[in-house]
């Protein structure tokens, strides 16, 4: 028997419009829609804002695209996936409370994925490791770095999307090879989108000529 799994492209980029990703919620039948708003430039601003007030560094429009899509996909039981934590991933998943708070929704829970940020441990056991457009180690940018951070793959996203959570935040994921695998994800194996990585879920709805999304 065939069965299909519908992710929706909720948006493709940073700034990406909302009123589509509403549009897709409502009348898209799906089971998961996803938000990919997180490239170098911005998770190194994410980082900046954060050292700065240490309860931000997530996605700015994070809060007013849940207002928007988070009643319908949880009457839908639709599942929103996201790279919107960038620098601050739990912060992201309090802010999504704070909202579904607001808004009166009962029974919202958040899955939070970590562990991309690696900076730290560059400082402290990295420095020595050759820079790719130089012969100058890593300690020759030391004070000068504002990001490193790791493409975290399924294995990394697997128990997040195990779990029973309508909304599961991330920071930086890998890009797959082949996100047309969604088509061979079966509907009652919901975890296994997790092959996918986040942010060419959104190319694949764009290839597709779904709302949202862009090609990259």
């Amino acid at each position: 028997d065939t069965i299909s799994i519908r992710i929706g492209a909720g948006a493709g980029y940073a700034g990406d419009r909302i009123p589509p990703a509403l549009e897709l919620a409502q009348h898209g039948q799906l089971d998961y829609l996803v938000f990919e708003c997180l490239a170098e430039r911005t998770i190194a601003l994410a980082q900046l804002e954060r050292r700065q007030h240490p309860d931000k560094g997530f996605d700015p429009l994070l809060a007013d695209r849940m207002r928007a899509v988070l009643p319908v996909c949880m009457a839908q039981d639709t599942r929103i996936i996201s790279n919107m934590g960038a620098a601050n991933p739990l912060q992201a998943g309090h802010e999504v409370l704070r909202v579904a708070r607001a808004l009166g929704l009962q029974g919202v829970k958040v899955a939070v994925v970590q562990g991309d940020d690696v900076l730290a441990r560059l400082l402290s056991d990295g420095l020595d490791l050759p820079l790719i457009d130089s012969d100058a180690p890593v300690a020759s940018l030391k004070g000068q770095l504002i990001s490193a951070n790791a493409y975290l793959g399924a294995d990394a996203l697997l128990p997040a999307l195990q779990t029973n959570a309508q909304v599961i935040l991330c920071g930086r994921v890998a890009d797959p090879t082949e996100p047309a695998q969604a088509g061979f994800v079966p509907r009652d194996d919901r975890h296994g989108v997790g092959m996918l990585g986040i942010e060419c879920i959104a190319n694949l709805g764009q290839a597709d000529a779904a709302i949202g999304g862009q090609m990259t």
